[in-house]
C-alpha cells in the first residue's frame, strides 16, 4: 500500500507541474487567467473503522481552478484594443450564423474584410443595441448582435435650426439710408454670416443684418441665405431693456425659408427656426458675436472608431457627426469557476458556472472597458517559480519514498 501511496503523491506532483508549466508558459496570452491545483488527502472510511489508527492511503487531484483576479492593464497604439477593468467578460459569436456564445477576457480586436468586428480568431464581438443618442435599448444577451461598421460615408442632414449670441452697441445710430438693401452697408449696422447645409450636404450661407431703428432700443434683424431677393428675406424684431438685457418678450424665434429652385443644387426646400439667444445684450460696446450654432451637415468619410469607458461604440466621420453603433456586451457568471475553458483565453457556460448575465459597462457589478488597452495574464512568475521549485522537491521525496519502499521489499524477500 505504501507504493501505492507514494505512486499517488507522484501523480499530485506532477499534476502540480503541469499547472505550474502551463500558467508559466501563458504568462504573456493576453486575457489569461492562471490556474491551480487543488489536492486532498485519501483515507479508506469503514463504519467500524478505528479512525484513531487510521493511516492514509496519499492524495488526490480535487480541481484545477482558474483564479480570476484582474490583470495589469497594457495600453496599446491599437484604438479596437479592449480590456475590462473590473469584472465581467466579452461576448463573442463564433459565426454570423451561430446562436452560440463564448466569452473571454481577450479583447485584441481587428477588423475583418466584411468590416466587423473580430477577436484574433475570427469570432465576432456582440455588442447590445441603442438608441439614436447613445442610451441602451436592452441588456439581454439574446438581443444583442456582432458589431459591423458602417461601410457608407456619413449622410448628410439639412440644417433645421440655428442661433445667435451677441452683443450689439447701444450707442449704434439709426444707418443713414432707410430702406434696407444688403448690398448697400449704408442701410445696415452691422452683419454676420453662418454656414449651413441643405439636404444634398451642399454648404451655404445663412447672413444676418442688424439695423439700428429710430427706438433706442430696438433692432430690425434680417436673415437672407446665399442672394435670396430682398423680398423673400425674413424679418425679426428684438428689443432690449433698459439695463441692456434681452427682451423676452421679443418674438423668437422666426423661421427662414429658402425654396429648392432657388438654392439650384437639386436639394429640398430649407427650412431654418433662428433663435435670437436670451443671453444676447445691448450695452456701451462694440458688436461681438458670442456665440453662434446651427446643425446639419455635409457629406462624410468614416474617419474613426472610438470605445467609451461605458463600452459605447461610435463611428466619427469627417463632417463631424458621431454615430452609436452598439455597446459591447459584457458578461458576468453567478461562479466564473465553473466555466468551461475552450482553449484561445475563452469559456463557455456549463450548469456549474450558471447562465450568462448581460451588462452595461460600469453598472452593478460590471467594470469599465479601456480603449485602447489590454489585460495582461495574471499570472506572477516569481510566484510560479516558486510553485515549480516546490512542486519539484514534492516529486523528489515522492521517489525516495517508492526508492526506500523497494529497499524494504527487497530485504524482506532476500531473507532465509
Amino acid at each position: 500500500m505504501s507504493f501505492n501511496t507514494s505512486i499517488s503523491g507522484l501523480n499530485a506532483a506532477q499534476k502540480d507541474l503541469n499547472v505550474t508549466s502551463n500558467n508559466i508558459a501563458n504568462a504573456k496570452s493576453t486575457g489569461f487567467k492562471k490556474s491551480r491545483a487543488e489536492f486532498g488527502d485519501i483515507y479508506a472510511v469503514s463504519a467500524f473503522g478505528n479512525s484513531k489508527t487510521a493511516v492514509g492511503q496519499g492524495v488526490i487531484n480535487q480541481a484545477v481552478t482558474q483564479q480570476f483576479a484582474q490583470g495589469n492593464l497594457e495600453f496599446t497604439d491599437n484604438s479596437l484594443d479592449l480590456a475590462i477593468s473590473g469584472q465581467g467578460f466579452f461576448a463573442f459569436q463564433p459565426s454570423l450564423d451561430s446562436s452560440e456564445s463564448v466569452f473571454s477576457r481577450a479583447g485584441a480586436l481587428g477588423v475583418n474584410k466584411n468590416g466587423y468586428l473580430v477577436n484574433q480568431a475570427g469570432e465576432f464581438l456582440k455588442a447590445l443595441p441603442v438608441n439614436e443618442n447613445g442610451t441602451l435599448q436592452s441588456t439581454s444577451l439574446a438581443t444583442s448582435s456582432p458589431v459591423q461598421l458602417p461601410v457608407a460615408a456619413g449622410a448628410p442632414q439639412a440644417t433645421t435650426e440655428g442661433s445667435l449670441s451677441l452683443n450689439l452697441p447701444a450707442g449704434a445710430e439709426t444707418p443713414p439710408v432707410t430702406t434696407f438693401d444688403p448690398d448697400d452697408p449704408d442701410s445696415y449696422n452691422q452683419a454676420n454670416s453662418q454656414r449651413i447645409y441643405d439636404s444634398l450636404g451642399n454648404p451655404h450661407t445663412l447672413t444676418s443684418y442688424f439695423v439700428k431703428t429710430g427706438n433706442p432700443n430696438e433692432w430690425d434683424v434680417y436673415y437672407q441665405i446665399d442672394d435670396q431677393p430682398v423680398a423673400d428675406m425674413t424679418q425679426q424684431t428684438v428689443t432690449f431693456n433698459t439695463d441692456g438685457s434681452f427682451d423676452t418678450a421679443s418674438a423668437n424665434p422666426v423661421t427662414v425659408t429658402e425654396t429648392g429652385a432657388n438654392l439650384g443644387t437639386g436639394a429640398g426646400d430649407l427650412s431654418i427656426d433662428m433663435t435670437f439667444r436670451t443671453d444676447s445684450t445691448q450695452y456701451n460696446g462694440p458688436f461681438n458675436v458670442a456665440d453662434q450654432s446651427a446643425d446639419g451637415n455635409t457629406t462624410g468619410q468614416l474617419t474613426g472608431i472610438s470605445v467609451g469607458t461605458d463600452g459605447l461604440i461610435r463611428a466619427s466621420y469627417t463632417n463631424g457627426e458621431s454615430i452609436p453603433l452598439g455597446k459591447v456586451a459584457l458578461v458576468d457568471f453567478r461562479n466564473p469557476q465553473g466555466l468551461k475553458q475552450v482553449g484561445d483565453n475563452q469559456w463557455i457556460e456549463s450548469i456549474d458556472s450558471g447562465e450568462p448575465l448581460a451588462g452595461e459597462a460600469g453598472t452593478g457589478t460590471f467594470g469599465a472597458i479601456q480603449g485602447g488597452a489590454l489585460e495582461a495574464s495574471n499570472v506572477d512568475l516569481t510566484s510560479e517559480l516558486v510553485n515549480l521549485i516546490t512542486a519539484q522537491r514534492n516529486f523528489q521525496a515522492n521517489s525516495r519514498a517508492i526508492e526506500a519502499n523497494k529497499t524494504l521489499s527487497d530485504t524482506i524477500i532476500g531473507i532465509r
